[in-house]
Formats: C-alpha cells, sequence, structure tokens
C-alpha cells in the first residue's frame, strides 16, 4: 500500500539524481507532481493518479519568485512545510524535493522561457510575467527529474495547455496528463490561496463555481451564444457582492482563442477577487 512506503526528501539536482538512478536502472516508470507547496486533496489526488500508472512518484516543494509579480503575494505565500511533507508521504510520494531558490535559478542565471499567444490573454494578461515564470520554471524541474509523466491540475487549465504546448514545442520526451478539479462539497474548487479567504468571504467565493454551473445549465438547454453563456456566470456573481470579476471567458479549448459561438471543445474560465483572494475555475465542454 502507498502508506507502507518510505519517502525520500532531498534538497539538490545532484542528490536528486543520485536517488534515482537505481529507479532507472531497473526502467522504472516515473511520475512526476510539481507543486508550491499548501498542499490539499487536488495536489494529492494527482499524486494517486501518478501513483495508478507509475513504479514511482517524484513530487516537489518550490515556491517560484518567477511566476510572482511585484505587487503579488510571493511573501505570505502559505508554507506549511512540515504538513505538507506528511500529506505527500501519506499519499504514497516516494521522493520529495525541496530545492532552494539558488537551486533553481543559481548566480548569473539569463535564461527565460516564452510561449508565444497562449499566454497572452486572461491569467497572461492579468498577471504579466506569470507564464514566462511557470514555463522556465517547469523546464528547469523537467530538465532535473526527466520523468516520464507529468501530472498537472485541470484547474489551471491555461497553464496546463501553456506547459503542454512547451513540451510538445521543445521535444521533451515526457506525457503530459491532466487531472480533474477536485472541489469542496458546495463546489469550491481546492486552493492554496483559499487559506486567504475569511468566513464571509469563503461564504461568497463559491459564486465562481456556481456560476460556471448556470454556464454549463445554458449549454446543456442549447444556448450557443458565448455572451449568453457569460452574463449567466455574471448574473450570479452579481448576488454575490464580495466577488469582483477579472475576467469571465468563452475560449476555444486548444488554442484559447475567444469564441462568438461555441463549437467544438470549448473552455469556459473564470478569474475573480474575493477579498485578499485571486481565484480561478473552469470547465470544459464538448458540443455538438
Amino acid at each position: 500500500m502507498a502508506s507502507a512506503r518510505v519517502m525520500q526528501r532531498v534538497r539538490t539536482v545532484s542528490a536528486l539524481r543520485r536517488a534515482m538512478a537505481p529507479w532507472r536502472s531497473q526502467a522504472l516508470r516515473i511520475g512526476f507532481v510539481p507543486t508550491m507547496g499548501a498542499i490539499h486533496d487536488g495536489h494529492l489526488s494527482l499524486v494517486r493518479r501518478a501513483r495508478r500508472t507509475c513504479d514511482r512518484v517524484v513530487a516537489s516543494l518550490f515556491v517560484n519568485p518567477l511566476q510572482f509579480g511585484p505587487t503579488e503575494d510571493f511573501a505570505r505565500y502559505p508554507r506549511p512545510i512540515h504538513e505538507d511533507r506528511a500529506k505527500f508521504a501519506g499519499a504514497g510520494v516516494d521522493l520529495l524535493w525541496e530545492p532552494a531558490i539558488a537551486g533553481i535559478y543559481p548566480a548569473g542565471d539569463r535564461t527565460r522561457v516564452h510561449v508565444s499567444g497562449l499566454t497572452d490573454a486572461f491569467e497572461g494578461a492579468a498577471r504579466p510575467g506569470h507564464f514566462e515564470g511557470v514555463t522556465t520554471v517547469v523546464l528547469r524541474l523537467l530538465n532535473a527529474v526527466q520523468p516520464d509523466e507529468l501530472w498537472l491540475g485541470q484547474k489551471d487549465a491555461q497553464q496546463a495547455m501553456v506547459i503542454e504546448r512547451m513540451v510538445a514545442d521543445l521535444l521533451l520526451p515526457v506525457r503530459v496528463r491532466r487531472g480533474a478539479t477536485v472541489r469542496m462539497r458546495d463546489g469550491l474548487a481546492l486552493s492554496s490561496r483559499n487559506a486567504y479567504l475569511g468566513a464571509g468571504e469563503r461564504a461568497q467565493a463559491v459564486a465562481l463555481s456556481l456560476g460556471l454551473r448556470a454556464a454549463r445549465a445554458h449549454l446543456v438547454a442549447g444556448e450557443r451564444s458565448a455572451a449568453r453563456i457569460a452574463a449567466a456566470v455574471r448574473g450570479v456573481w452579481r448576488r454575490h457582492p464580495l466577488v469582483h470579476e477579472d475576467y469571465v471567458a468563452v475560449v476555444d479549448a486548444a488554442t484559447m482563442a475567444p469564441l462568438r459561438t461555441v463549437r467544438g471543445r470549448v473552455l469556459v474560465a473564470v478569474a475573480a477577487r474575493v477579498g485578499p483572494a485571486r481565484l480561478i475555475d473552469n470547465f470544459e465542454w464538448s458540443g455538438r
């Protein structure tokens, strides 16, 4: 059983590679789950998925400074390291990598990775430089771990799409896989930033998933106007005054191109500020 495994912990790239060398000599299949910590059931669901498809699972804990803007929450981002380690060990992680910033961005570092087009709108527009920070760190993590599978969460759909594009464009020998968004009973998507919410804010944050539920109901009923689908989300949000829209988007799920009419596979994605937290959520829909 996964809980019986002994989880190793390493800090440096050299120690990481030494720990993985016996697995490579046995041609074991390796899954990788990169995280910034503040681990919740969404992260652990990715570990469990990786356990089912791989022989060994590596996870990383690294709060990446490069993907935070100058006014964002890098300094106060939650870092419950002891709790995170215990959760990963319990979920069956075989090797936990906790690199220092200097281990990822050594002195004299100048190289950055940019994926054009997919990073221009929505999260990219709201957080300038964010995706360049994401792709740069993920490429470095992948180069160090060299896994067979990379597991990402659907909640960060645009991020997953950008990483998939980077992996394909740079001919990286890794299969990128997505795990479904994990939610609280009332529908709120699990997020490390939910910890910022006070009780009143938490009660209203469910508006993100309620708005998406309304959008899905319109699609099921046959609505194909992107504007009216977005209006359904905003109609729910108007009843939740602590929810301040960043964007409501109805886009092509493969290209992130905005749509006027729903056709094929689409992504309905939202972002809003609720008190001190900026939250995102989405769902995919395949039209007929």
